[in-house]
């Protein structure tokens, strides 16, 4: 059972390290395909969009099949199509070829989340879910640098040839480590939209929209923040990275154990708190050399307790259609991501500085918590557990 959830961390390495390692070579992607750095970025925002269309779509396509061999179809699309992005020649062939790597992405770690928590002993759902995610945290903390290295010093695709044997990896665990795993829902076709029709279901995509947009806000803009405010160097941002990625694979256990401890919803609340509260001392405290470096650490670790009990907390709304609502929070992530990038840029293209994509990150998990407040309230108006 164990070596059953390793291979979902396989799988969840290979994707955090194709979504993240591309923002590290995009200069070089650029050069290749003779276009500029803003024409690369759409690269990033049509995986984005990928994932979100793939996500519900793949999900109810593949719902009546049994999970294991969806998980092993998933991830046979995911590894030929980002190898061979490794092959693209053009601005074209490689927007085209990063659409489609993207499609499988959500779905994976959708039907992965509600395996990983039917893996686990009863109760420690949450920790069999962190496991699963731990590959994408390890990821940022490894992989995505490494790729980086390599991308820069020899060329681009061979970050993508890591990507591709990752993916190869993950396809031999699961063909001999995922046990036989019945379809991924029982609910009828027509009836998995029905979820649709819940507001609870609604208001935590939008949490989960808004909250990990408080992240990405942050996220986004931590180059400039270590060498334009703290005035480090930009080999530093490496260092950086590597900080956060840490603060990430603690976090994501940390995570968990609040899930289980308190309810997936108190410990959003929490967490997102948490976030609020780092995010506004950074705006204070990142133009010193060491303590950017500590909160870069901490707000690392922080925001990333948050991707457990999210996504505990869509699959408890979901009764019925746990893959479904699993799968989109996986694009609701994604949307955060553009999103929390946007917001942020706005305050930052007026020339109030880089800090303050910091003050949107902590406006945006306030609203967080609030919808969750609002979640609670309309939980205890049903009489239903919280």
């Amino acid at each position: 059972m164990n070596k059953a959830l390793l291979s979902l961390a396989i799988g969840g390495f290979g994707i955090g390290l194709t979504e993240f390692v591309i923002m590290g070579i995009l200069p070089e992607i650029a050069t290749a395909f003779d276009i500029t750095i803003p024409e690369a970025g759409h690269f990033i925002s049509i995986y984005a969009l990928g994932v979100v269309i793939g996500a519900p779509t793949l999900t109810v396509i593949a719902s009546k099949w049994p999970a294991h061999k969806v998980l092993l179809g998933l991830m046979f699309w995911f590894t030929v199509f980002n190898t061979l992005s490794a092959f693209a020649t053009s601005y074209t062939s490689f927007i085209i070829l990063r659409f489609l790597a993207a499609l499988p992405h959500g779905a994976f770690f959708g039907i992965g989340a509600v395996v990983a928590g039917k893996l686990s002993k009863p109760g420690k759902a949450g920790q069999g879910i962190a496991i699963m995610f731990s590959g994408l945290t390890f990821a940022n903390l490894l992989g995505v640098p490494l790729g980086t290295f390599l991308g820069k010093h020899f060329n681009w695709s061979v970050s993508f040839y890591m990507v591709g044997i990752m993916g190869l990896l993950t396809l031999l665990s699961l063909k001999f480590w995922m046990p036989v795993i019945k379809q991924s829902s029982e609910t009828k076709f027509t009836e998995e939209f029905q979820i649709f029709k819940r507001l609870e279901v609604w208001l935590i995509i939008l949490l989960t929209t808004i909250g990990t947009g408080g992240f990405f806000a942050w996220y986004s803009y931590i180059s400039p923040l270590i060498t334009d405010v703290a005035g480090h160097t930009s080999e530093m941002v490496s260092v950086a990275m590597i900080l956060a990625g840490l603060g990430m694979v603690i976090g994501n256990f940390i995570g968990a154990k609040l899930a289980e401890k308190f309810s997936p919803i108190y410990a959003i609340i929490i967490i997102l708190l948490c976030m609020v509260l780092s995010l506004s001392l950074n705006t204070f405290l990142a133009s010193d050399k060491i303590l950017v470096l500590v909160m870069t650490f901490i707000i690392g670790t922080v925001t990333f307790c948050l991707s457990t009990p999210i996504q505990m907390a869509i699959i408890n709304a979901s009764k019925g259609s746990e893959t479904l609502g699993s799968s989109l929070n996986q694009s609701a992530f994604n949307v955060g991501n553009a999103s929390g990038a946007y917001f942020a840029g706005i305050p930052i293209a007026m020339g109030y500085g880089y800090t303050s994509a910091d003050w949107v990150g902590a406006a945006m998990a306030s609203i967080g918590v609030l919808i969750a407040f609002v979640i609670i309230m309309l939980r205890k108006r049903r009489g239903t557990k919280i």
